[in-house]
Parts: C-alpha cells; sequence; structure tokens
C-alpha cells in the first residue's frame, strides 16, 4: 500500500509521541514453568502474562470436554489467571470453568468474573448466580461489566452497587473489585476521578488502539499513578481478530505489543488447542521489545486505525 508524504509524517509524529509513553520495564516479576509473571496493582497477586477468556470456553461449537482441557492444559502451563463474566453464552462459561476448577485446580489459580448489575439488588443476584455456576463459595475477582454507557459510572457509585461489593467482600465471598469496559476512555477516566479505589481495570489495548481512542494513552498512565492492576482485553481488535486480518499486523505482533505495555496480564480468548499453544509460545518467549520495534509497528498500523473502523467495540453499538 502506498503512504503519501502527509500521511507518512503522520505517522511519524505518532509513533515519536509514543516512545514517550510506558512501556514494560522488565521481562517478568517472576517467572513460573516458563511463564512470565506480573503483579496484579495494588493487590500484590502475581499473575500469569496470559490469562485464559471466558467468553470463548462457553461457546457451544465446543462440547464441554474440549472447554475443560483448554483450561486445565493452561493451567498446567503456567497460567494462573482466569477471565469469565455472568452474561457470558447465558451462564455456560462460568459453568464449564467451575467444572474445569474441579480436581485440586482452584487452588492453582486467581479467578475473575463480572457483573452487569450496577445497583445493589441485581449485583447482589448476580454474584449469587455467578458462585452457584462455578460451585465456589469466593470468587477472587469480580469486576463491574461493561462500563460503556454516559451515567452508568454515577449508577455504579449511587445505587448500591459497591457497597453491596464492600460487603460481599467481608463476608469473604470475592476478594478484590475492579471494573471494565470498551467504548469511551472518559468513562473509564470518571470511574477513577469519583474516587473509589478499583484493584483492577480491564480495557481494550491493541496496537490500532494507541491511534484511536485510545485506553493506552488516557487511562493507562491513570491507572499505573494510583497502582491499579491493568488487565488488557481485546488485543487483535475484537473476534475474529480484526487487525490482523487488516494485514498491519500479525496475531503474534498484536499479543507482543500489549504484552510490552505496563499491563498485569493479556486476556486471550482461545477455543482450540491449537490457539491455547500458539498463544503460550508468544507469553513464554516475550522479551521487552526495543524502541525500533515498537517505533515500526506503529508506524505500519497508523492509517488502518486512524478511523476506529477495525475497533467494532468503540464505534458500532451492534458489536460487543
Amino acid at each position: 500500500m502506498k503512504i503519501e508524504r502527509r500521511e507518512f509524517l503522520k505517522a511519524s509524529a505518532a509513533t515519536a509521541a509514543a516512545l514517550s509513553l510506558p512501556r514494560a520495564t522488565a521481562f517478568a516479576d517472576e517467572v513460573r514453568n516458563g511463564m512470565p509473571y506480573r503483579t496484579l496493582g495494588k493487590t500484590g497477586e502475581k499473575v500469569s502474562l496470559l490469562c485464559v477468556g471466558g467468553y470463548h470456553i462457553g461457546q457451544t461449537k465446543l462440547t464441554d470436554e474440549e472447554s475443560i482441557k483448554i483450561v486445565r492444559t493452561a493451567i498446567d502451563e503456567g497460567v494462573n489467571f482466569l477471565d469469565n463474566a455472568w452474561n457470558y453464552n447465558e451462564g455456560r462459561s462460568e459453568i464449564r470453568m467451575g467444572k474445569a476448577l474441579k480436581d485440586g485446580y482452584r487452588d492453582k489459580v486467581i479467578l475473575m468474573t463480572k457483573v452487569r448489575g450496577l445497583d445493589a439488588k441485581t449485583a447482589e443476584a448476580q454474584l449469587h448466580d455467578s458462585l452457584r455456576r462455578f460451585d465456589l463459595d469466593t470468587i477472587d475477582l469480580w469486576q463491574f461489566h461493561e462500563i460503556v454507557i454516559p451515567g452508568e459510572p454515577k449508577k455504579v457509585y449511587s445505587e448500591g452497587a459497591l457497597e453491596f461489593a464492600e460487603k460481599a467482600r467481608e463476608q469473604g465471598k470475592i476478594r478484590y473489585i475492579g471494573f471494565t469496559g470498551h467504548k469511551y476512555p472518559d468513562l473509564h477516566a470518571e470511574m477513577i476521578d469519583r474516587g473509589y479505589p478499583w484493584d483492577t481495570v480491564q480495557m481494550p489495548m491493541n496496537v490500532f488502539d494507541h491511534h484511536f481512542r485510545s485506553f493506552e494513552k488516557r487511562i493507562l498512565p491513570m491507572a499505573l499513578e494510583k497502582n491499579i492492576g491493568v488487565i488488557a482485553m481485546k488485543t487483535l481488535a475484537g473476534t475474529p481478530g480484526a487487525i490482523p486480518k487488516t494485514g498491519a499486523a500479525t496475531a503474534r505482533e498484536c499479543l507482543q505489543y500489549v504484552m510490552n505495555l505496563p499491563v498485569s496480564t493479556v486476556v486471550s480468548g482461545m477455543d482450540s488447542m491449537e490457539f491455547l499453544r500458539e498463544n503460550l509460545e508468544t507469553a513464554k518467549s516475550f522479551k521487552p521489545l526495543d524502541q525500533v520495534e515498537v517505533a515500526a509497528l506503529l508506524g505500519r498500523t497508523q492509517v488502518a486505525a486512524a478511523n476506529g473502523e477495525h475497533e467494532g467495540y468503540k464505534t458500532d453499538w451492534s458489536k460487543g
């Protein structure tokens, strides 16, 4: 693809600015079974660089046995952080993950799930659902999910959901509290600025996000300043991987770019053993990228990323 001089200069300026942003300063805080581990913000928990995404394991194209095998193989290979949500696949994702955590696997992981209810009554009902589906008494990390509409941060703070979350923590039903979202960085900023000391934040982090309505530029520095654990998602710009389809970057490059940021862990949806093996290899072989590598990758992706068309979760309300 031919790039005009104006586009080249614009991309060069964006790349130069990018190099002043935070990057991973170390390979890992520690390594277990070949897997890099980093610290999850103020929680102090050590979490694997790769996290198993919960949505994909609940899809109907997989059997229970196939999903359980993916989760357990990941854990056997050093993954200790698991993602899920109350609304994934009508609860099937949580049920399957709960089955995978039998036989001693629960003790090997930090389990996260998400709640859609923004008021106390709904949040309580959904937490009970999640605990029942997992067949557990405690969930390690509970996150308010998809803060994507103006007014939702105020509701979380004013309609009792946070108070219930604190009560649930006191009762030992959850250990840490966070939030997620994928459309507007300003809503993440509001969730933080309203003052609650969040343990974690989950948000889109990818090489295209850097160029358009960027969570990396807007929210990552805020989270680091407050020692909030950063959970990266949508590393390929959604499912199926939108970025590799453009030809601007490969799936491996996309993962490497995000792993090069000062995030705690990178969520990846893996619906086959092949994808799991590929991502395990990428995580275990990861080394911080140098400035030349980062600049080249950002330069290659700037034009394709410019208007957000490949990050549909930001621009298209029909996409989650």
